[in-house]
Protein backbone atom coordinates (compact mmCIF):
# COMPACT_ATOMS: atom_id res chain seq x y z
CA UNK A 1 0.00 0.00 0.00
CA UNK A 2 2.47 2.26 0.67
CA UNK A 3 4.53 2.56 -2.34
CA UNK A 4 1.16 2.29 -4.54
CA UNK A 5 1.30 4.65 -6.80
CA UNK A 6 -2.16 6.82 -6.23
CA UNK A 7 -2.15 9.87 -8.61
CA UNK A 8 -5.23 8.67 -10.29
CA UNK A 9 -7.02 8.96 -6.39
CA UNK A 10 -5.62 11.87 -4.98
CA UNK A 11 -8.42 11.98 -1.91
CA UNK A 12 -7.36 7.75 -1.22
CA UNK A 13 -3.52 9.42 -0.36
CA UNK A 14 -4.22 11.03 2.88
CA UNK A 15 -6.04 7.85 4.06
CA UNK A 16 -3.00 5.48 2.67
CA UNK A 17 -0.61 7.81 4.53
CA UNK A 18 -3.20 8.00 8.28
CA UNK A 19 -3.52 3.63 7.58
CA UNK A 20 0.33 3.18 6.81
CA UNK A 21 0.81 5.33 9.76
CA UNK A 22 -1.21 3.31 12.69
CA UNK A 23 0.17 0.47 11.63
CA UNK A 24 3.72 1.88 12.26
CA UNK A 25 2.47 3.26 15.76
CA UNK A 26 0.14 0.78 16.42
CA UNK A 27 -2.62 3.63 18.40
CA UNK A 28 -6.09 3.28 18.59
CA UNK A 29 -7.83 5.23 16.05
CA UNK A 30 -9.91 7.11 18.69
CA UNK A 31 -6.29 7.71 20.50
CA UNK A 32 -4.85 8.88 16.92
CA UNK A 33 -7.01 11.60 15.98
CA UNK A 34 -6.33 13.73 19.09
CA UNK A 35 -2.51 13.14 18.49
CA UNK A 36 -0.70 16.68 17.95
CA UNK A 37 2.61 18.05 17.23
CA UNK A 38 3.16 18.18 21.13
CA UNK A 39 2.81 14.36 21.13
CA UNK A 40 5.90 14.31 19.43
CA UNK A 41 9.32 14.13 22.32
CA UNK A 42 12.92 13.51 20.89
CA UNK A 43 11.67 11.24 18.25
CA UNK A 44 8.89 9.33 19.77
CA UNK A 45 5.34 9.72 20.02
CA UNK A 46 4.11 9.75 23.58
CA UNK A 47 0.74 9.96 24.81
CA UNK A 48 -1.65 8.69 27.17
CA UNK A 49 -4.26 5.95 25.83
CA UNK A 50 -7.48 7.27 26.04
CA UNK A 51 -9.30 3.76 26.95
CA UNK A 52 -6.44 3.43 29.86
CA UNK A 53 -6.84 7.12 31.03
CA UNK A 54 -9.09 6.57 33.93
CA UNK A 55 -7.45 3.65 35.28
CA UNK A 56 -4.07 3.93 36.14
CA UNK A 57 -2.68 5.69 32.94
CA UNK A 58 1.04 5.63 31.93
CA UNK A 59 2.45 7.15 28.61
CA UNK A 60 2.11 4.62 25.57
CA UNK A 61 6.27 5.71 24.08
CA UNK A 62 6.73 4.33 20.40
CA UNK A 63 9.48 5.70 18.68
CA UNK A 64 9.04 6.96 14.87
CA UNK A 65 10.52 5.03 12.62
CA UNK A 66 11.65 6.27 8.87
CA UNK A 67 8.17 5.53 7.24
CA UNK A 68 6.08 7.29 10.41
CA UNK A 69 8.62 10.40 9.96
CA UNK A 70 8.43 10.63 5.90
CA UNK A 71 4.11 10.56 6.32
CA UNK A 72 4.35 13.17 9.12
CA UNK A 73 6.52 15.52 7.08
CA UNK A 74 3.75 15.21 4.20
CA UNK A 75 1.41 17.05 6.21
CA UNK A 76 1.13 20.75 7.91
CA UNK A 77 -2.03 21.35 9.74
CA UNK A 78 -3.30 24.38 11.05
CA UNK A 79 -4.32 22.66 14.18
CA UNK A 80 -1.20 20.98 15.53
CA UNK A 81 -2.72 17.73 14.47
CA UNK A 82 -0.33 15.14 13.10
CA UNK A 83 -2.47 14.20 10.25
CA UNK A 84 -5.43 16.04 8.76
CA UNK A 85 -7.83 13.04 9.34
CA UNK A 86 -11.49 12.42 8.59
CA UNK A 87 -14.44 11.04 10.32
CA UNK A 88 -14.39 7.54 11.15
CA UNK A 89 -17.36 6.27 9.18
CA UNK A 90 -15.19 7.92 5.82
CA UNK A 91 -12.10 7.02 6.79
CA UNK A 92 -13.78 3.21 6.95
CA UNK A 93 -15.10 4.00 3.70
CA UNK A 94 -12.14 4.84 2.13
CA UNK A 95 -10.20 1.95 3.06
CA UNK A 96 -12.24 0.22 1.65
CA UNK A 97 -11.72 1.63 -1.87
CA UNK A 98 -8.37 1.88 -1.50
CA UNK A 99 -7.52 -1.59 -0.82
CA UNK A 100 -9.73 -2.65 -3.70
CA UNK A 101 -7.63 0.08 -5.90
CA UNK A 102 -4.79 -1.17 -4.68
CA UNK A 103 -5.86 -4.73 -5.30
CA UNK A 104 -6.00 -6.41 -1.66
CA UNK A 105 -9.21 -8.41 -2.58
CA UNK A 106 -8.09 -11.72 -0.62
CA UNK A 107 -10.75 -13.93 0.79
CA UNK A 108 -10.37 -14.36 4.58
CA UNK A 109 -12.53 -16.25 7.14
CA UNK A 110 -14.32 -14.50 10.25
CA UNK A 111 -17.14 -15.25 12.26
CA UNK A 112 -19.96 -13.23 10.97
CA UNK A 113 -21.09 -10.54 13.61
CA UNK A 114 -24.49 -11.28 12.78
CA UNK A 115 -25.09 -15.08 12.58
CA UNK A 116 -22.12 -15.78 14.67
CA UNK A 117 -21.02 -18.67 11.56
CA UNK A 118 -17.69 -18.87 9.70
CA UNK A 119 -17.89 -17.00 6.40
CA UNK A 120 -15.40 -16.19 3.77
CA UNK A 121 -15.60 -12.53 2.66
CA UNK A 122 -12.72 -10.47 0.51
CA UNK A 123 -10.67 -8.44 2.93
CA UNK A 124 -11.55 -5.09 1.19
CA UNK A 125 -14.67 -5.60 2.49
CA UNK A 126 -14.27 -5.92 5.47
CA UNK A 127 -11.17 -3.60 6.21
CA UNK A 128 -11.70 -1.00 8.82
CA UNK A 129 -9.48 1.35 11.02
CA UNK A 130 -8.73 -1.41 13.87
CA UNK A 131 -7.10 -3.50 10.79
CA UNK A 132 -4.16 -0.64 11.60
CA UNK A 133 -3.39 -1.90 15.16
CA UNK A 134 -4.09 -5.36 14.11
CA UNK A 135 -1.02 -5.31 11.48
CA UNK A 136 1.37 -3.61 13.71
CA UNK A 137 0.96 -5.87 16.82
CA UNK A 138 1.16 -8.89 14.06
CA UNK A 139 4.06 -7.76 12.19
CA UNK A 140 5.88 -7.11 15.44
CA UNK A 141 4.74 -10.69 16.69
CA UNK A 142 5.76 -12.15 13.33
CA UNK A 143 9.38 -10.37 13.69
CA UNK A 144 10.01 -12.58 17.27
CA UNK A 145 9.19 -8.90 19.53
CA UNK A 146 8.57 -9.90 22.44
CA UNK A 147 4.73 -9.45 23.53
CA UNK A 148 5.44 -7.02 27.11
CA UNK A 149 7.30 -4.67 24.25
CA UNK A 150 4.34 -4.64 21.89
CA UNK A 151 1.77 -4.18 24.32
CA UNK A 152 3.55 -1.36 25.79
CA UNK A 153 3.78 0.53 22.57
CA UNK A 154 0.30 -0.47 21.49
CA UNK A 155 -1.19 0.83 25.00
CA UNK A 156 -2.03 -2.55 26.36
CA UNK A 157 -2.00 -2.93 30.17
CA UNK A 158 0.74 -5.56 31.43
CA UNK A 159 -0.89 -8.54 31.28
CA UNK A 160 -3.47 -7.86 29.37
CA UNK A 161 -6.32 -10.74 28.06
CA UNK A 162 -7.32 -8.81 25.28
CA UNK A 163 -3.96 -8.24 23.65
CA UNK A 164 -3.77 -12.29 22.14
CA UNK A 165 -6.87 -10.95 20.21
CA UNK A 166 -4.40 -8.97 18.12
CA UNK A 167 -2.06 -11.48 16.55
CA UNK A 168 -2.43 -15.09 15.12
CA UNK A 169 0.54 -17.20 14.34
CA UNK A 170 1.92 -17.65 11.57
CA UNK A 171 1.70 -20.54 9.62
CA UNK A 172 5.62 -20.94 9.31
CA UNK A 173 6.15 -20.73 12.77
CA UNK A 174 3.68 -23.18 13.26
CA UNK A 175 5.44 -25.52 10.72
CA UNK A 176 8.23 -24.87 12.82
CA UNK A 177 7.00 -25.80 15.69
CA UNK A 178 5.95 -29.37 14.17
CA UNK A 179 9.54 -30.06 12.59
CA UNK A 180 11.05 -29.65 15.87
CA UNK A 181 8.63 -32.96 16.56
CA UNK A 182 9.03 -34.55 13.73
Amino acid sequence: IYNFNLTQYPKLIRVRDIFVFQCLIGARVGDMVKLTTDNIINGNLVYIANKTKDENPEPVTIPLGKKAKTILKKYKTTSGQLLPFITGQKYNEYLKELFKVVGITRNVQRINPTTGKPETVRICDIVSSHMARRTFVGSMHAKGVKNEVIASMSGHKKDSRAFSRYYEVEKKLKNDAIELID
